[in-house]
Protein backbone atom coordinates (compact mmCIF):
# COMPACT_ATOMS: atom_id res chain seq x y z
CA UNK A 1 0.00 0.00 0.00
CA UNK A 2 1.12 3.34 -1.10
CA UNK A 3 1.34 6.57 0.95
CA UNK A 4 -1.78 7.88 1.48
CA UNK A 5 -0.59 11.14 1.97
CA UNK A 6 0.64 11.31 -2.06
CA UNK A 7 -1.28 13.05 -4.55
CA UNK A 8 -1.69 10.89 -8.01
CA UNK A 9 -0.36 12.17 -10.83
CA UNK A 10 -3.64 13.48 -12.75
CA UNK A 11 -4.86 11.89 -15.71
CA UNK A 12 -4.65 13.68 -19.63
CA UNK A 13 -8.68 14.45 -19.16
CA UNK A 14 -8.25 15.77 -16.01
CA UNK A 15 -5.56 18.02 -17.02
CA UNK A 16 -7.15 18.99 -20.27
CA UNK A 17 -10.33 19.83 -18.31
CA UNK A 18 -8.24 22.05 -15.93
CA UNK A 19 -6.20 23.90 -18.66
CA UNK A 20 -9.70 24.67 -20.68
CA UNK A 21 -11.34 26.17 -17.23
CA UNK A 22 -8.08 28.23 -17.05
CA UNK A 23 -8.21 29.45 -20.46
CA UNK A 24 -12.31 29.69 -19.82
CA UNK A 25 -11.68 32.57 -16.94
CA UNK A 26 -11.98 35.43 -17.60
CA UNK A 27 -9.77 36.87 -14.81
CA UNK A 28 -6.70 35.13 -16.03
CA UNK A 29 -4.38 37.23 -18.03
CA UNK A 30 -1.27 37.46 -19.11
CA UNK A 31 0.75 40.86 -17.74
CA UNK A 32 1.52 43.26 -20.24
CA UNK A 33 5.00 44.83 -20.59
CA UNK A 34 3.27 47.98 -19.86
CA UNK A 35 1.55 46.91 -16.53
CA UNK A 36 4.75 45.41 -15.22
CA UNK A 37 6.42 48.55 -15.46
CA UNK A 38 3.55 50.64 -13.54
CA UNK A 39 3.73 47.76 -10.91
CA UNK A 40 4.57 48.79 -7.29
CA UNK A 41 5.36 46.65 -3.90
CA UNK A 42 2.77 45.68 -1.57
CA UNK A 43 4.39 48.02 1.52
CA UNK A 44 4.23 51.06 -1.18
CA UNK A 45 0.88 50.76 -2.16
CA UNK A 46 -0.89 49.49 1.69
CA UNK A 47 2.04 50.49 4.23
CA UNK A 48 -0.52 50.37 6.77
CA UNK A 49 -1.82 46.77 5.94
CA UNK A 50 2.00 46.23 5.36
CA UNK A 51 2.80 46.97 8.58
CA UNK A 52 -0.18 45.18 10.31
CA UNK A 53 0.88 42.28 8.78
CA UNK A 54 4.48 42.13 9.78
CA UNK A 55 3.63 42.48 12.95
CA UNK A 56 1.66 39.50 13.29
CA UNK A 57 3.76 37.44 11.30
CA UNK A 58 6.07 34.93 13.21
CA UNK A 59 7.07 35.25 17.00
CA UNK A 60 7.34 38.16 18.67
CA UNK A 61 10.75 40.07 18.88
CA UNK A 62 12.22 39.11 22.26
CA UNK A 63 14.09 41.83 24.99
CA UNK A 64 17.16 39.11 25.50
CA UNK A 65 16.86 36.88 22.47
CA UNK A 66 19.02 33.58 22.52
CA UNK A 67 22.38 33.81 21.10
CA UNK A 68 23.25 30.76 18.74
CA UNK A 69 26.95 28.87 19.94
CA UNK A 70 28.74 26.21 19.18
CA UNK A 71 30.03 23.95 22.35
CA UNK A 72 31.23 20.57 22.04
CA UNK A 73 29.46 18.20 24.54
CA UNK A 74 29.86 14.43 25.30
CA UNK A 75 27.71 12.05 23.71
CA UNK A 76 26.66 10.20 26.16
CA UNK A 77 25.40 14.00 27.70
CA UNK A 78 23.31 14.70 24.64
CA UNK A 79 21.65 11.73 24.37
CA UNK A 80 20.31 11.84 27.44
CA UNK A 81 19.15 15.35 27.68
CA UNK A 82 17.66 14.10 24.21
CA UNK A 83 16.22 10.87 25.58
CA UNK A 84 14.11 13.34 27.74
CA UNK A 85 11.98 14.17 24.62
CA UNK A 86 11.32 18.03 23.04
CA UNK A 87 13.16 20.82 24.81
CA UNK A 88 15.84 19.37 26.02
CA UNK A 89 17.92 22.15 24.68
CA UNK A 90 16.26 24.68 26.97
CA UNK A 91 17.11 21.77 29.66
CA UNK A 92 20.59 22.47 28.98
CA UNK A 93 20.44 26.24 29.17
CA UNK A 94 18.32 25.78 32.41
CA UNK A 95 21.08 24.03 34.02
CA UNK A 96 23.86 26.17 32.55
CA UNK A 97 22.11 29.09 34.18
CA UNK A 98 21.49 27.40 37.42
CA UNK A 99 24.81 26.63 37.80
CA UNK A 100 27.20 27.79 40.72
CA UNK A 101 30.47 28.92 38.86
CA UNK A 102 33.51 30.50 40.69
Amino acid sequence: MGNPNRIRPLTDEEEAEIQKQIAADPDDSDVTDGELAQARPFKDVFPDLYKKIERARGRPKLEKPKQVVSIRLDQDVIAKYKATGKGWQARINDVLKNAKLG
